[in-house]
């Protein structure tokens, strides 16, 4: 019998309260606030479920033994077997009733009438979701029961690892002074999984001996608690919701139906002793893993005698298997062939084994005539148990089923290859129709539109800005730009052939002001800078007939001169061809949506301002980063605009000669991306062009503020503040009451956006690669 029915001192006089009642009722008080009486009544209802359980495992274990039913019936011999005429039949069946009468009254003296104890499916449920301990943490916390609070949420989010609130509980109670992490336990734990994982535990550390003693107790419990698993699966027939009001069956048929329902719930047990609570599928081959450890712990422990013996036991599930075999014929050789050929398996394990073939074999045939399903919990069943028809139909199955899904793969390839034809017609017509839109301001003009330029959301703009302009523009690179801007001060990010040089918006208006108060650049130059921008902005948003406004993402102008002594033999480009929102893997002609690309951004444009160098010409290419299907020259006003995706591949050849200056921008229709240096340039250019005295324009200009930085690339800093446990009041099981914690982190970031006060590379794109992408590589401008 099970040691836990030998502590079941209960009497049918003072009738055990029924637990759902108990249940109810601390709920109830839960609302009411009524903290004792909450844990008063769960705490009940949670002893009494237990009693229940251990008196009917202890009331069948014992009416089981036969020899309690008294004389048997006179002419019969000690065991009567069903079938051998009608006088056996009544034999088998006083036992069967004598059995039935025993477990009746063993019940009914310890717990009282039976239908005090008709407990509703949904009562179980909740129970099966430990939802008491939900109610009794808040209660004991509410009390300031830390310890007692801190048991039930851990026991309660064992069994439930997807409950938020109780983790953000958990860590709560972790942060709190007098919390021990001894209080961290689980009131649900059942002997024979914990011992199994402390002698895992001890195995791990090579801790030999320790681990022996964890995995002893661990199999002797766990042949407790699996014959108390078994003794209650004898309960009441499950007629599978309202199947009874149709379930018609003869004698033997409804004593077939019930006894394999009870047959599949014994070998269900096995899965049930090998679940974790919170898990969906159990620890494999458990129980023979316990003598898998065994074995090798013992053999540590130079203990031949158990290693063979716990060896020899687990070869009873997997005799077949190579490498305990091994250790078997080193073990035997250790010891000696003679002694160890004495040492016999577990016998107590032979007879498991045993009993659950004999079981199987019934439950197949029961599914090959009656159709009875019965789906095997154990990976160490011999193949030849189940019958020969029904491997034949189970293998037939199995191979139609591949078939089918086969089929159902290629056919859904099929459907996936004619939908991707069909959106890639109607995007690309739909962005013919877009395209096309006004320029906006006189004099612009369309030199080159997406099908002169072999490829879909592209133009070329000419006349964007004057010759002025341009050389305005130039002027102030040259005077405010600094080199390796937005690449951490290197000034050769793209190749070492050339040097690099940039200036933000934000950092042009603040060297405009700086700068022009000595005459040396004039503030319209830096306000031209935000002008121009803006203005291209707006004739790309235009263009493309954009339904949604079109924001910055980042804003840069840029020049790349070539280095007069290392243009020998040049084989590179100026900047390796790339796309701007995702990362592009030539060689599988692919490109990855997905960080470190700014997969936020939709629209990019370059606006150049000279042409007096050699190379440098702007290319559109094909996946493959070769194959090139246009080809820009840069010239004062041009603007190339084109999408940002993966149909536009883009690079820049090398400049030979000269320096090559551009402004270049991306775009997002994300407003969360909106490029925030822009409205701080947006706001300084206000308080700088206000109409103000020279008093304050002194004082102006001692107080424009220096560009944010954040050290170590932008880290952010958390503040974290503590809320009182809680609960999830979505379900009726749930205290409501319980105060919510959310995440309790806030976040201060910068409000510069620049990939540099963002700790990025200013990348525009991620160049072409062969396999892996270094995300420290750093690219930019065109």
């Amino acid at each position: 019998l099970p040691r836990s029915s030998t502590d079941v001192q209960l009497s049918g006089s003072v009738p055990l309260e029924p637990y759902d009642l108990l249940f109810d009722n601390g709920v109830e008080a839960y609302y009411k606030g009524d903290w004792n009486s909450v844990i008063l009544n769960m705490e009940r209802a949670l002893l009494n479920k237990g009693a229940i359980r251990r008196v009917k495992a202890h009331c069948r274990l014992l009416c089981a033994n036969q020899t309690g039913f008294g004389e048997p019936l006179p002419g019969l011999g000690e065991i009567p077997v069903p079938g051998n005429g009608a006088v056996a039949d009544l034999g088998f069946f006083q036992n069967v009733l004598k059995r039935a009468q025993c477990v009746s009254a063993c019940e009914e003296e310890k717990l009282g009438p039976p239908s005090l104890h008709k407990i509703s499916e949904e009562v179980e449920i909740e129970f099966r979701k430990r939802s008491p301990y939900n109610y009794l943490q808040v209660a004991y916390f509410k009390i300031n029961r830390l310890d007692k609070a801190v048991a039930a949420a851990h026991t309660f989010y064992l069994a439930n690892p997807e409950h938020m609130e109780m983790r953000q509980n958990l860590e709560y109670y972790r942060m709190m002074a007098g919390v021990q992490e001894t209080d961290f336990k689980d009131l649900e734990a059942r002997p024979h999984m914990e011992e199994f994982q402390q002698g895992v535990k001890f195995y791990t550390a090579d801790s030999f001996l320790p681990a022996t003693e964890h995995f002893e107790a661990a199999v002797e419990e766990y042949f407790v608690a699996y014959q108390e698993c078994r003794a209650l699966c004898e309960g009441d027939y499950d007629y599978e919701g309202y199947n009874y009001l149709d379930y018609s069956a003869d004698l033997f048929q409804s004593m077939t139906d019930h006894y394999m329902q009870v047959l599949n719930c014994k070998q269900n047990c096995a899965v049930e002793l090998a679940t974790k609570p919170g898990k969906d599928k159990p620890v494999e081959d458990f129980l023979p893993a316990h003598f898998n450890y065994l074995q090798f712990a013992y053999y540590n422990s130079e203990n031949y005698e158990k290693a063979i013996e716990c060896t020899k036991t687990y070869l009873l599930f997997h005799p077949a298997e190579e490498v305990m075999n091994q250790n078997l014929a080193y073990y035997s050789a250790v010891l000696g062939e003679e002694k160890a050929a004495t040492i016999t398996p577990r016998e107590n394990v032979r007879q498991y084994i045993q009993q659950s073939l004999l079981e199987k074999e019934l439950l197949y045939f029961a599914y090959e005539v009656f159709g009875i399903t019965f789906i095997d919990p154990d990976s160490w069943t011999p193949i030849d148990i189940m019958p020969p028809k029904l491997r034949e139909k189970q293998k037939a199955e199995r191979e139609t089923a591949a078939r089918i899904t086969e089929e159902i793969g290629n056919l859904m390839k099929e459907i996936e290859t004619l939908v991707e034809e069909k959106n890639k017609e109607s995007t690309e017509i739909s962005r013919m129709v877009r395209e096309g839109g006004s320029v906006l301001y006189d004099g612009i003009k369309v030199t080159m539109a997406s099908k002169a330029l072999n490829g879909s959301q592209r133009v070329v703009l000419d006349d964007v800005i004057t010759e002025d302009e341009c050389r305005e523009l130039h002027r102030l690179s040259n005077a405010a730009a600094l080199k390796g801007d937005g690449y951490r001060g290197k000034p050769s990010p793209h190749t070492p052939s050339e040097m690099f040089q940039g200036v933000t918006v934000l950092k042009a208006l603040k060297a405009g002001f700086a700068l022009g108060q000595e005459g040396k650049v004039p503030m319209r130059s830096a306000s031209l800078f935000f002008d121009i921008s803006e203005k291209v902005r707006k004739i790309v948003e235009s263009y493309f007939r954009l339904e949604t406004p079109l924001y910055f993402s980042y804003t840069h102008l840029v020049c790349r001169s070539a280095i007069d002594e290392k243009q020998e033999g040049r084989e590179d480009l100026s900047h390796s061809v790339h796309v701007d929102n995702c990362l592009l893997v030539s060689e599988l002609m692919e490109c990855i949506k997905e960080p470190p690309a700014y997969t936020y951004r939709d629209y990019s444009a370059i606006l150049y301002l000279n042409d007096d160098f050699e190379g440098g010409d702007f290319i559109f290419t094909q996946l493959d980063a070769k194959t090139v299907t246009a080809v820009v020259r840069p010239q004062c006003g041009r603007v190339v605009g084109f999408g940002a995706g993966k149909e536009n591949p883009h690079g820049v050849r090398a400049v030979t000669r000269g320096q090559r200056c551009a402004v270049a921008l991306w775009f997002t229709l994300d407003p969360r991306h909106n490029e925030k240096e822009r409205i701080q340039a947006e706001d300084l250019l206000k308080m700088l062009i206000s109409p103000v005295n020279a008093e304050f324009q002194g004082t102006a200009k001692e107080s424009v503020p220096e560009t944010p930085t954040q050290s170590e690339g932008g880290k952010e800093t958390t503040q974290t503040t503590a809320e009182p446990p809680s609960s999830d009041s979505g379900t009726a099981s749930v205290p409501a009451e319980t105060a919510s914690v959310s995440d309790p982190s806030t976040i201060n970031r910068s409000d510069s956006s620049s990939p540099e006060a963002q700790g990025l590379d200013t990348e525009d794109s991620k160049p072409a690669v062969s396999a892996a992408v270094d995300s420290h590589s750093a690219k930019e401008e065109l």
